[in-house]
């Protein structure tokens, strides 16, 4: 049972700040913020929502199919996925711009500071998404803003059940478009910083939006878990103590991939979250987004 991922494909440049942000940052001196920050480790990791995803979902025995945009420099990005399994059949190479680029600096706290590139991201709504038997579920997650208008729609209209997961996307969108992702989706999965957003956007509380046709709305909460709202009932599904805090680069594309896994399967909503829960407490202890190894005998899929 096939997944369709449609998001992003980045490169990743990560960085470590060995100290706080909110000790560099003069709140009253915003107004003429000139900050720079030391940096002394740099990695670079395949990354993007749509390639972290896929990598969580492909570990634990999903089937998932990208659909994204690569730039004229995609070809090592291309081997990675084909080295992992994944199909390139709606992956596309947009020749004459860069694969997107995401720059991040995290603090000791794990706070972090993302500058984003988006380069052949831009060109995603060129693939459409046409009624395909195989494909059983899906997920609208950051991405080109016209491939995310487009694909929901898409997807809406090929009666492919999905999450939209609008993520770092999300103020991209005013409070009429997201109704509109919202009644075309069929779950919506925020962290806690977009769900003040989406309320406040949409003019209404979480609550009030499970009271739809939606068959779920999570909200992440980080090492806390989450709150799962059907019809307007919340359930708190608390979080699961990660062996190390590394890096959480990518935790909540790893726990999206948890969370399709049980979706796809039939699994209900809690149940889905509770091995969402494990797979980003695993992430969050190893360096870059897609460097954990996941035991599926240990998680009992």
């Amino acid at each position: 049972m096939s997944v369709l991922i449609c998001g992003s494909l980045a490169f990743d440049t990560i960085t470590t700040f060995p100290g706080r942000f909110a000790q560099q940052i003069l709140p009253e001196q915003v107004h003429i913020l000139n900050v720079s920050f030391l940096v002394p480790t740099l990695r670079k990791e395949f990354g993007g929502c749509a390639g972290n995803i896929a990598y969580s979902l492909k570990q634990l025995g999903g089937e998932p199919l990208i659909m994204a945009a690569l730039g004229k420099d995609g070809a090592l990005y291309r081997n990675h996925l084909d080295q992992m399994g994944v199909s390139l059949k709606f992956v596309h190479t947009v020749d004459n711009d860069y694969t997107a680029q995401a720059i991040i600096i995290t603090d000791q706290d794990n706070n972090q500071i993302t500058a984003f590139h988006p380069g052949a991201m831009g060109q995603a709504h060129i693939q459409r998404i046409e009624a395909d038997a195989g494909i059983k579920l899906a997920i609208v997650a950051p991405d080109g803003r016209d491939a995310m208008i487009q694909h929901a729609e898409q997807l809406k209209a090929a009666n492919i059940p999905f999450i939209f997961d609008p993520g770092q996307g999300l103020p991209m969108f005013d409070g009429e478009n997201l109704k509109r992702f919202i009644s075309q989706a069929t779950w919506v999965a925020v962290n806690d910083y977009e769900a003040k957003m989406l309320a406040d956007r949409t003019g209404t509380s979480l609550a009030d939006l499970s009271k739809s046709h939606l068959k779920g709305l999570i909200e992440t909460l980080g090492a806390d878990g989450c709150n799962v709202y059907v019809q307007g009932e919340k359930t708190h599904v608390p979080g699961v103590k990660a062996a190390a805090v590394v890096d959480p680069t990518g935790c909540g594309d790893a726990f999206r991939g948890g969370l399709l896994y049980g979706l796809v399967n039939g699994w209900d909503l809690v149940k889905s979250v509770t091995l969402a829960n494990q797979i980003g407490a695993i992430k969050i202890a190893a360096a870059g987004p897609q460097n954990y190894t996941l035991d599926r005998a240990a998680l009992g899929v």
